[in-house]
């Protein structure tokens, strides 16, 4: 039931006096006025303490006038503003959206542009947005600089990733805002390609904590037709100012009234819980554009992938595994390709067997011999296989079994290349009955000069999934720009990774065992996250004994993250053989479902721990996730968020004793017990670990 009440203030051009709006519980405050010469500023108020003490905003216009003076207020408007909504997948089956607004027209006395300030407050937190209406004034028009400001009141702890403008697979530094220097970061971490990083400039969302224990979290939703916001940190004065990424130009985004800014959000509570059951980063998305969404549906997949990761095969034919060096000679095979029919139907054996929805295959088609960091503009076709990959073949299979095949287009970077296939592409998925597509963006980005994360290729990801969507095809995009909750708008964006994910665990330095308990606070704000969890053979060795890299979990972790890392498209990420040395563990990922009525939020503290329990849809089952950092943790879980009068046993997968995630990260045991939502659980998680629980009802 939606419930709009409007109150409409026409005010006198010179008012200079503040406009003011509340939370619907009033702890949180939003003030705006125009200052100093005419500049507009805001202040956010939390339980009437400061915490954005006066900052101003505005735009920067190239070869014209600056929007970040000389305003006076034309009118303003308040609104109250009440709905539930169901997402098509998701970890609610409803979604409450409800926020006071204030929306602040506002007119350059020495231009006559016109510029709207809108803001959004909600519960748990703060959205406000530039609007250029249609006017005679401005129609085209280039953005140069945003100068929107967040002002804070202390030294926060900040969980923070570099603003590098082509990735953000950086490990997670936990600083105080005044120590963040982006110099004396260890950039042999494995990721590939780096841009400029500045001193102190960081990306969004910023994760942050007071010294008073107070939770703040900045970010930005909605972002369409426009770069991404990363910040750059006044490390002496606690202030952020916003960074948008330039084109291979310098400009920022190219505009036409009426048009739109993304959103900014401030996200504040003194619960950590509330920020990551947070839904307002999709609440401030459009509503669902699609007519028919029949096809998109929750996936568990397994797939040839991690051999790759591990060094067992090879993603090119020739099996060098050599990414830029192409020759004569490159396309005689040497026996480690891993797509081949054969390898492949071993896949579709084991997802069929164990009732597993999809195989993902990468590796399938030609160009991977010569792919990588070359500026190649002409790599995959996206529909010439191997010879040693029979797609007719394959897709009967896979059809007898009762499996779906998920396609996967690695697209070197070369976007312009992918968008002249793209429709050859999808058509080709259609024929062999793919339903969904895993694409990647690993390089620097052709057009030349574009970064990931600049306007272009914001709409570069944003059409494939519109494009996508005409085809009744779902997306999940790898090094792509983070998700800012476009998913609502385009539920066929199923997934995207877009963070560090678990295969850095196999090549490199790894991701900390604090890793997992920031990303909620962080990355997954936006939408779901293709992690990849899974792995039970945690250690490298096992595959080369000089390696020494390994997963920095425990194996009872990596259950857990199943419920931890939200998303619809989950994979099993390890090889069949290492789940068949211990199906007993296997049996929760079986189980775990992908797509849930609620959401419990437990225990939540951002780079310490996390404990979630989620209700499978339309179902009376449930499951629980627990994870830690480095440090081992006890916990006692009310479990009252189970339904009333019911019984349910309750399958305990957990750290055995003696379990350590660097000492013995393969140590579990599993226990079942009988319980209600009277009982309480004592949870034991060991260094790096966590706890995976299933609650079946006793009929």
């Amino acid at each position: 039931m939606k419930k709009i009440f409007s109150i409409i203030l026409v005010l006198a051009l010179s008012l200079l006096h503040a406009q003011s709006v509340k939370s619907p519980s009033n702890a949180l405050e939003v003030n705006f006025k125009l200052v100093n010469n005419g500049q507009p500023s805001y202040t956010v108020n939390y339980n009437g303490k400061p915490v954005i003490v006066e900052s101003t905003l505005g735009i920067k216009l190239k070869d014209k006038t600056a929007l970040d003076a000389n305003f006076e207020v034309q009118s303003s408007k308040a609104d109250t503003f009440n709905e539930s909504w169901k997402p098509v997948l998701g970890q609610k089956a409803s979604i409450v959206n409800h926020y006071n607004e204030l929306t602040i027209a506002l007119v350059q006395k020495a231009t006559n542009v016109k510029m709207n300030i809108v803001f959004k407050v909600y519960d748990e937190g703060v959205a406000f947005r530039y609007e250029f209406p249609k006017q005679e004034k401005l129609n085209y028009f280039i953005i140069s600089d945003e100068e929107t400001h967040f002002n804070l009141t202390e030294d926060y702890k900040a969980f923070w990733i570099p603003g590098d403008f082509d990735t953000n697979e950086y490990p997670y530094n936990e600083t105080k805002l005044s120590e963040i220097d982006n110099a004396k970061l260890d950039k042999n971490t494995g990721i590939g390609m780096t841009t400029d990083l500045g001193k102190s400039r960081v990306q969004a969302p910023l994760m942050m904590k007071s010294p008073s224990g107070l939770y703040v979290n900045i970010f930005e939703a909605a972002v369409v037709n426009y770069p991404v916001m990363h910040l750059d940190v006044d490390v002496t004065n606690y202030k952020l100012t916003s960074h948008l990424v330039p084109n291979a130009i310098g400009d920022k985004a190219y505009l036409q009234a009426a048009c739109v800014s993304p959103w900014r959000t401030i996200m504040i509570s003194k619960d950590a819980r509330d920020i990551v059951g947070s839904q307002m980063i999709l609440n401030l998305n459009e509503p669902c554009k699609l007519d028919d969404v029949s096809y998109i549906k929750p996936m568990k997949y397994v797939g040839i992938w991690w051999e790759m990761h591990v060094g067992i095969s090879t993603w090119d034919y020739a099996g060098s595994q050599n990414a830029q060096n192409l020759s004569s000679q490159d396309l005689i095979p040497t026996g480690k390709h891993g797509a081949t029919t054969a390898n492949t139907k071993k896949y579709i054996d084991f997802a069929a067997k164990n009732g597993f929805d999809g195989v993902l295959v990468e590796g399938w088609n030609v160009g991977w011999e010569d792919w990588a960091g070359n500026w190649k503009e002409e790599v995959f076709d996206f529909t010439t296989p191997y010879p040693d990959f029979n797609l007719a073949e394959v897709t009967a299979y896979a059809k007898e079994k009762n499996v779906k095949m998920i396609m996967h287009h690695e697209t070197s970077g070369s976007v312009a290349n992918y968008e002249r296939h793209l429709d050859r592409a999808f058509d080709l998925m259609k024929k062999y009955d793919y339903p969904a597509v895993k694409t990647g963006y690993v390089g620097k980005i052709i057009p030349r000069g574009e970064f990931h994360d600049g306007q272009t290729m914001v709409n570069h990801f944003n059409f494939v999934a519109r494009r996508a969507a005409d085809y009744k095809l779902m997306l999940n995009s790898h090094e792509s720009s983070r998700p800012t909750g476009y998913s609502r708008t385009y539920p066929n964006y199923i997934d995207a990774e877009a963070a560090r994910g678990n295969e850095f665990n196999a090549w490199s330095v790894g991701n900390a065992p604090s890793h997992e308990t920031i990303l909620p606070f962080t990355r997954l704000l936006g939408g779901p996250m293709d992690y990849t969890p899974g792995i039970f053979e945690i250690k490298m060795s096992y595959y080369d004994k000089n390696k020494k890299e390994q997963v920095h979990t425990t194996l009872a972790k990596q259950l857990a993250l199943y419920v931890t890392m939200y998303s619809p498209l989950q994979m099993a990420a390890d090889l069949p053989e290492s789940y068949e040395k211990h199906m007993d563990a296997f049996q929760f990922i079986k189980d775990v479902a992908l797509d849930w009525d609620d959401t419990k939020i437990l225990e939540a503290e951002p780079g310490d721990y996390l404990t979630i329990a989620r209700k499978t849809k339309g179902k009376e089952t449930w499951f629980l996730g627990a994870i830690t950092d480095e440090n081992a943790r006890k916990s006692e879980i009310a479990l009252d968020f189970l339904t009333k009068g019911q019984k349910y046993k309750a399958i305990i997968y957990e750290d055995a004793k003696d379990a350590d995630w660097k000492k013995n990260p393969m140590a579990y045991k599993i226990r079942t017990v009988e319980v209600t939502n009277k009982s309480k659980l004592n949870l034991v998680l060991a260094p790096g670990g966590g706890t995976a629980v299933s609650f079946e009802p006793i009929k």
